[in-house]
């Protein structure tokens, strides 16, 4: 049954692919074209059957969008419903308050430029200047709705017999091979071969037998969970009475896609059995019922602090899974050391916005008197938020602690005056902010804007909550570091280079555990897949003085989910650079699963 579901789910994204591709091809002359401008996601977003308002399009392009990339462009594809005849003939339905089966172009007129979206004259006009439109000043909307989704269709149609009419745009859109559905009689163990692949590899054969398969180079590898062999990693004997410290974090979900989350430091005063875990911070205080982020995945990278941040040498990451912790041992030299948290973004990732028609939550309330309050409910969702910024589980916010939090918050930070002026105001001890101060603090920020909810919304939505008051683009974690023969140090840090150094350790981490193998026709392009207990992570390395762009195809995958979202996309890798492809997860770790990915080197343009 899991199956079943895997391949239906596969077909559906394969489908969502090929439609995406052809409306971004009927515009662009390659799907690496970045859509710049709000007008060109409009018309890509037209040729796809799709008809965004002004609304929709200012929601996609904010103030601070300067570019969207084609996965970009998908996720927004996703995101905006298709217009139905239905819907349209139910709104000018509503207009047409006598029933008439027309509307005047001065209702019209009158309507749309003074409710909702306001169109100006110019686009009235063009309304009214269409040929099916009646002679008389009336509009036959039931025509008009016909022809509206009519067009919409043949837009869409147009774009797909485009793209299968042009060769050269096709073996763009899917390497040499065209797209179909994955079969579901076929082996969920078998790997994919391209069809002008030799069966055997012989190296007698100095090149392939026809010009499709010159122009296109495979690597494909199939793995089951059942074949990976780690060796797992057991607890220590008498840890308890080994040296312990413990801190906490939380991995963000960005606007644009990306992970952030804090990096520490750790420092050890002599050489040391070290003993390290990473988990999700449960946060629900109920037993049965677990906070729902406890099956995002999490890693900790460790690597050496050098001089430069370029000299930082990868010593050891959290491969191994014991119950809910990701854990590593080994042994550290006395010094500095860099703890890199992270998570492949499989599970913690964008979800599609189903409830944005649910009334939000409460936040303020009045009581009979008058006097504002918070609610219960935002209550409890700062109480938790407490919990993860209180870094050092020490159950109070010290001025560094607190200045995380506002840094994610307001992009500010609180200096000693004005944590002396909380003081005065504000529950502390130990001059350090306590629970109760915290609520204090946030009840004024409701007080003074009078009960309006606005800035407290930009709060909790910076930490990750919906307007539900659901924790679903965050996940809190907590790491715990134990030392046999030394006390440990360790401090929260907030590295300019941060993303650039754990870049470099996940890398680090696939070459190291994995030899390099060539696509087929390209000596100096490698791909590395890193087969791990839990996760599977490929990196591709252009060697070569020129980009490389390699077309990835995960359709055959059984029970996997990918980092990227999608079972089928492209890469570009710039000349002489290293990029991960992509981490692939089981979607139920209950199952067996089965990872077959094939690359292929598309043509030059």
């Amino acid at each position: 049954m899991l199956t079943g579901m895997s391949a239906s789910v596969t077909a559906e994204d394969g489908a969502v692919y090929a439609q995406c591709r052809a409306a971004y091809l009927a515009v662009f002359r390659s799907s690496l074209t970045s859509i710049t401008s709000k007008q060109q996601l409009c018309r890509v977003l037209q040729e796809a059957g799709r008809n965004p308002s002004r609304a929709s399009l200012n929601k996609y392009w904010t103030p601070g969008t300067s570019k969207l990339n084609f996965d970009d462009f998908c996720e927004v594809f996703k995101r905006e419903k298709k217009i139905e005849e239905v819907e349209l003939m139910r709104a000018f339905k509503k207009m047409d308050v006598h029933g008439a089966g027309y509307i005047t172009h001065t209702e019209l007129q009158r309507v749309l430029s003074n409710g909702g979206e306001k169109m100006t004259v110019e686009e009235l006009n063009a309304v009214f200047s269409l040929p099916d439109i009646n002679k008389d000043g009336k509009l036959d909307y039931a025509e008009f709705c016909r022809l509206f989704v009519l067009t919409t269709e043949r837009c869409q149609k147009a774009a797909s017999e485009r793209l299968e009419a042009d060769a050269k745009l096709k073996r763009q859109n899917f390497g040499s091979q065209s797209y179909s559905p994955p079969k579901s009689a076929e082996s969920s163990a078998g790997a994919v071969t391209h069809p002008a692949e030799p069966k055997k590899d012989s190296r007698s054969s100095s090149r392939p037998s026809s010009a499709r398969s010159r122009r296109s180079s495979l690597n494909s590898v199939t793995v089951t969970s059942s074949s990976l062999k780690i060796d797992k990693v057991t607890e220590p004997p008498g840890l308890q009475d080994w040296h312990h410290s413990s801190m906490r974090g939380c991995f963000f979900l960005e606007d644009d896609g990306s992970i952030s989350s804090l990096q520490y430091q750790l420092h050890l005063p002599q050489t040391t059995s070290v003993y390290l875990t990473i988990q999700p911070l449960n946060l629900s205080h109920r037993h049965d019922k677990p906070s729902s982020w406890m099956a995002v995945d999490t890693s900790l990278f460790v690597m050496s602090a050098g001089e430069k941040k370029e000299d930082a040498t990868l010593m050891g990451f959290t491969e191994s899974k014991v119950k809910e912790k990701y854990v590593w041992k080994g042994e550290l030299n006395s010094g500095t050391y860099h703890l890199l948290p992270f998570t492949s973004g499989c599970r913690l990732k964008k979800q599609r916005e189903e409830g944005l028609g649910n009334k939000p939550v409460d936040l303020v309330n009045r009581s009979d008197m008058g006097e504002l309050d918070l609610t219960k409910e935002l209550r409890e969702v700062l109480s938790d938020i407490f919990d993860v910024i209180d870094l050092d589980e020490n159950g109070l916010l010290s001025l560094e602690e607190y200045n995380f939090f506002e840094l994610r918050t307001s992009g500010e930070q609180c200096d000693r005056d004005a944590w002396a002026v909380c003081k005065e105001n504000f529950d502390m001890r130990k001059n350090q902010l306590t629970r109760q101060g915290f609520m204090e603090l946030h009840l004024m920020e409701a007080t003074e804007k009078d009960g309006d909810p606005a800035d407290l919304w930009v709060t909790l939505e910076a930490m990750g909550y919906n307007r539900m008051l659901e924790l679903d683009k965050a996940c809190p974690f907590q790491i715990n570091v134990y030392c046999e023969d030394t006390q440990v140090s360790i401090q929260p840090l907030s590295l300019d280079s941060g993303p650039k150094l754990l870049n470099k350790a996940v890398q680090k981490s696939i070459t190291v555990k994995t030899g390099a193998k060539a696509l087929r026709g390209h000596d100096n392009v490698f791909v590395y897949t890193y087969r791990g207990e839990q996760r599977i992570s490929s990196l591709i390395a252009n060697k070569t003085n020129q980009k490389v762009t390699v077309h990835v195809n995960n359709e055959q995958s059984r029970n996997c989910c990918s980092s990227r979202g999608m079972t089928v996309f492209a890469v570009e890798v710039p000349a002489r650079t290293k990029l991960v492809c992509q981490h692939v997860l089981p979607i139920s770790d209950k199952h067996d699963w089965t990872y077959s990915c094939v690359e292929s080197a598309l043509p030059s343009t």
